[in-house]
């Protein structure tokens, strides 16, 4: 640092000091600036011009922008990763002739903001922190933008599927689990770390206390929650280090009630495609049942889908309200047609607590307030007992819709000063200062018409300059008619300039009253934003019913558009499904092409089914599409089947596609075990297991093998008789049939018309002997010598192993794989040679010569 450091430079340092993991921008007059390193990275991430500055002798990058573009660049910022500190002048530099006060009056990170350009509406913006505990973690999750705020905890693996479930933009946890982390969550996630002492139940517990002013967290249902409630208080502390204070909006931490929700485990909500594409054609669920017309239904709804219910009480509940705007056609739309006109309720109420509403923004908020009423009206005459509950939730705010209404212009602007905030009639010296600047022309010419009837003086003019302001300028002709009552200002050649007492009072109110106009409609504007501060908690819980009024609505007109048909909730197990179909795929099926539906039934008698078939026959398809009816009829959502009975389930796994982790040394097959070693070591009875071509990353033999153990081990188990849908290649698991009771073997079928296969998309009974993978190749554009060729190994590999005769010893305790048909001349008399062998007479160097006969026998 130069000995010549200029004082704003000092000044900026200092702040800088304080905030070095952020980008700091530098309010320097109409700019914002950065320097040094913030300026390269801000050059480069903004597209803006690097340039340098003579600090006191030395050079500085420096890089800026216009403070009104502040809503362009920072979504930016925020975005490329970036912590951002906002440094404002915090005087007017009018009246100081030292260098201005400035200090930072927001941290914005990816996980904290208000700006509605940094965040996206369908999705809530969360911060996420998590408390590690050996083998345990707490997790807490905080919407600044909504006030929404969760916490949890259990399992590194409960606590991994909450957070891919919530995708947080921002993950906050403790200095020093850095590998911990890394293991648990990988490296998808921006995350801050902080140090150890916040990580200190009782300093988190004293945080939340102090903001819920409460003497316990009873009342939240989370006083168990040791590791929890230490991440809850973590998130406040980091969001009021982060110079955020106003937080009335943050009015509860709600419990994540692991015993309500069905177990969707990240390689489920990933496999199924349920929140997110697996690739970029690719398309999810959310995409095919959101038909919100709301912000706050389209966040909902993606809780929903990753928090399926297990309550039959709770899911009937809302596939009867599903049922009831399924047939109510004049309803449905007047509740959409409300709803659409709400806005983004729930991030309104929450700048109205934390200072930061606009009055256009306000404005909406009342036009919001005005659908409050009919919703109410229409929900409480409804027949249906679970809508008559909600709109018994919903409150009128009759005093904050009135006084929006009174106090605000209904075509406010964005910004105080650029348009009319106040209506008239709210302050009559407002309306006065209006009516000096609106109509002051015309004031001065009556001024001027009337001074000159009283007068005589027909060449009488009213002027202004800087000097003197306002004037009334009369010819020396006629001075001797001017009344005493005026004051002479100046004497010119051949006029005088008089000023009144009139005229100094209009140039006293005309001059101060754009700024007094400004001030007026500002503290009018923050009086009425302080009394709308006392209706958050009303508006909240509005904006929450309105929300699931909203997915109720998309469920029933989805269902209605794709045809889709209301489910049975049963306590029992059994899974009925008839006529099932893809939701994601049908829709993305070409004009004219029909999906083919599937029934599948999984109950105490057929708790296994294999299904074999051709590659690209559909195996793959009915296994997602079982489970993705399943979850759908348990969000509350109608099923596309033409009929389902589903007994509840606690717990949906699958093992489907390949996938690899290469940067942790992880291979395809690594990740494929890893994924169903945490099925069978989490499964329950009422769990649905969706397996597919497990075994193909390793050897046949090996794969078989392992495909075999699995099921059996599923089939076996002493507690749990998990439903299981198992596709494979794999032929040879088709003789578990025989053995074992509840496994029934089924195939895609296919249709072979001479050279052709056709492919039926039909499930049906017994198993299959082929896969045509070979056709697979050809339909794929393989060149022809290739398929020629891949054609003649197959045909040797056949029959020299005779692979199709092959069985399985149906010893349950004991299993013998006999893959080999031990016809083979050669293979025989090795097989005599090593059955002849006495190993417990065999010396070490009698084994060495033993093994080199038998390696010459087969040519080694």
């Amino acid at each position: 640092m130069s000995n010549k450091e200029t004082p704003l430079m000092k000044q900026y340092n200092e702040i800088k000091g304080k905030y070095p993991d952020a980008l700091l921008l530098f309010r320097v007059g109409d700019f914002y600036e950065t320097f040094g390193e913030d300026a390269i990275k801000a050059a480069y991430i903004l597209g803006i011009t690097l340039t340098a500055r003579n600090n006191g002798g030395s050079k500085i990058e420096l890089a800026g922008f216009p403070h009104h573009s502040l809503d362009t660049y920072l979504p930016k910022l925020v975005r490329a990763g970036q912590r951002v500190a906002i440094c404002d002048q915090l005087e007017d530099p009018k009246l100081t002739k030292t260098i201005v006060k400035r200090g930072v009056t927001e941290l914005v990170t990816p996980g904290v903001s208000f700006n509605d350009q940094v965040l996206e509406h369908k999705s809530n913006n969360f911060l996420a922190a998590i408390h590690f505990d050996k083998k345990q973690a707490g997790v807490a999750f905080l919407d600044i933008s909504t006030g929404e705020f969760l916490t949890g905890e259990g399992s590194l693996s409960y606590v991994e599927k909450l957070v891919q479930g919530f995708s947080p933009k921002e993950i906050l946890y403790q200095k020093g689990k850095e590998q911990m982390f890394k293991d648990v969550f990988g490296t998808s996630f921006y995350t801050f770390k902080l140090d150890d002492w916040a990580f200190s139940k009782s300093f988190s517990e004293d945080i939340l206390l102090r903001h819920f002013q409460t003497n316990s967290l009873k009342g939240f249902g989370v006083e168990k929650m040791p590791l929890g409630i230490t991440a809850a208080g973590v998130i406040l502390h980091y969001i009021q280090e982060n110079q955020h204070d106003k937080l009335a909006h943050i009015s509860k931490l709600s419990r994540i009630e692991e015993e309500k929700h069905v177990w969707l485990d990240r390689f489920t909500i990933r496999n199924l495609e349920l929140l997110y594409p697996s690739s970029d054609s690719g398309s999810s669920l959310i995409e095919v049942l959101d038909k919100t017309t709301s912000p706050m239904g389209a966040r909902l709804l993606k809780r929903w889908i990753a928090l399926p219910l297990k309550s039959k009480l709770q899911i009937d509940d809302r596939l009867n309200a599903v049922d009831y705007f399924y047939k109510h056609s004049e309803i449905n739309e007047s509740l959409c047609k409300h709803i659409s006109q709400i806005g983004d309720l729930e991030r309104l109420i929450s700048k109205v607590a934390a200072l930061r509403i606009t009055p256009r923004e306000m404005a909406q908020l009342g036009r919001s307030l005005q659908n409050i009423a009919p919703i109410k009206k229409i929900l409480s005459e409804s027949k249906n007992p679970s809508l008559t509950k909600l709109s018994e939730f919903l409150h009128p705010c009759e005093g904050a819709l009135t006084e929006i209404l009174r106090v605000l212009h209904p075509d406010a602007p964005s910004v105080i000063s650029k348009g009319q905030t106040v209506s008239m009639g709210v302050s009559p010296e407002l309306d006065d200062l209006r009516n000096i600047t609106q109509n002051g022309k015309n004031y001065l010419l009556e001024i001027q018409k009337r001074e000159t009837e009283l007068t005589g003086i027909s060449s009488l003019k009213i002027a202004f300059n800087n000097v003197f302001g306002y004037y009334i300028e009369v010819r020396n002709t006629h001075k001797d008619k001017v009344p005493s009552t005026w004051i002479r200002k100046q004497t010119l050649t051949q006029a005088e300039r008089y000023i009144t007492e009139e005229l100094k009072e209009y140039e006293t109110k005309i001059l101060g009253a754009e700024e007094k106009i400004h001030h007026l409609e500002t503290k009018l504007f923050n009086d009425l934003v302080l009394y709308i501060s006392d209706y958050i908690a009303q508006i909240q819980t509005n904006a929450q019913v309105f929300a699931q009024i909203d997915c109720l609505l998309s469920f029933a007109n989805v269902a209605k558009e794709n045809k889709y048909n209301k489910p049975e909730i049963s306590e029992e197990k059994d899974i009925i499904i008839t006529q099932g179909r893809h939701p994601v795929i049908e829709k993305k099926l070409s004009v004219g092409e029909q999906y083919i539906p599937n029934d599948v039934e999984l109950s105490d008698d057929q708790q296994i089914i294999m299904i074999t078939g051709p590659n690209m026959s559909g195996k793959s398809a009915i296994l997602r599409q079982t489970a993705l009816i399943v979850l759908m009829a348990q969000m509350g959502c109608f099923v596309p089947a033409q009929s389902a009975k589903i007994g509840l389930v606690d717990k949906v796994f699958t093992r489907v596609g390949a996938s690899d982790n290469i940067s942790s040394g992880e291979s395809t097959f690594m990740v494929e075990m890893n994924e169903t070693a945490s099925i069978l070591n989490n499964l329950s009875d009422r769990s649905l297991i969706l397996l597919d071509e497990i075994g193909r990353g390793t050897s046949t033999y090996d794969g078989i093998s392992i495909a075999w153990a699995i099921t059996e081990y599923l089939h076996e188990h002493p507690q749990y008789k998990a439903k299981t849908l198992f596709a494979t290649h794999y032929h040879e698991l088709n003789d578990m049939a025989s053995i074992f009771s509840r496994i029934k073997n089924f195939n895609v079928s296919v249709k072979e018309m001479g050279n052709k296969v056709i492919f039926m998309r039909k499930l049906v009974a017994g198993g299959s002997a082929h896969s045509f993978g070979i056709h697979v190749a050809k339909m794929a554009g393989m060149p022809r010598f290739v398929l020629d060729r891949a054609n003649d190994v197959l045909k040797t590999l056949e029959n020299s192993h005779a692979m199709g005769n092959s069985k399985v010893n149906g010893k349950k305790d004991k299993m013998q794989l006999s893959f080999f048909q031990l016809d083979d001349p050669t293979l025989v008399a090795i097989k005599e040679e090593i059955e002849h062998i006495d190993i417990n007479t065999l010396t070490p160097v009698e084994a060495l010569m033993k093994l080199n006969e038998i390696k010459k026998m087969v040519g080694g």
